[in-house]
């Protein structure tokens, strides 16, 4: 069961902490693809970022989930 995080009083979805994760594990790997110098290898970067952020979103939230 997921729980609501409270901060300064204000219940909040368990999303505020799970999105900025995936954005943050989003961001670090497209920094290290592009210091590899393979982002001219991924054909659409727009629909790969975005399907990375889905996964690492899932990712998180399976593994904070508490079960």
């Amino acid at each position: 069961m997921h729980h609501t995080v409270v901060i300064g009083g204000l219940e909040f979805s368990p999303l505020v902490i799970y999105f900025p994760m995936a954005f943050i594990l989003t961001a670090l790997t497209r920094f290290i693809l592009h210091r590899l110098d393979w982002h001219d290898r991924i054909w659409k970067v727009a629909w790969f970022e975005v399907s990375l952020f889905m996964c690492f979103l899932a990712l998180s939230v399976f593994l904070l989930s508490g079960r």
